[in-house]
């Protein structure tokens, strides 16, 4: 059973005056909560590995390299100039590669 820690505590007093039969009804109620949802329109927006994307169109912006940037020539990935480890006879490589 979770706790929360954030709720506001009950005095010993408090805590007296509560019966039994209180305690009882607000668990009752606490636990007839039924969860409305259905079940075909959540797996709808579920995609299965290997799924057919054909028909899915994908746009993306693609920027070209900015001068504070470099193409590390052993991954190919642009990196920023603080991962530049140092510049071989090919050309500049990142940390990653380097390391």
């Amino acid at each position: 059973m979770a706790t929360d820690y954030d709720a506001p505590r009950k005095t010993e007093e408090e805590l007296k005056e509560d019966s039994i039969e209180e305690l009882k009804a607000r668990r009752n109620e606490k636990s007839s909560g039924a969860v409305d949802e259905d079940e075909t329109e959540a797996a709808e927006g579920f995609e299965l590995p290997g799924a057919d994307l054909s028909g899915e169109e994908f746009t993306v912006r693609v920027l070209p390299r900015q001068a504070d940037e470099f193409t590390c020539t052993r991954c190919f990935l642009v990196h920023h100039r603080s991962q530049l480890a140092l510049t071989d006879k090919v050309g500049p490589v990142c940390s990653e590669c380097a390391a």
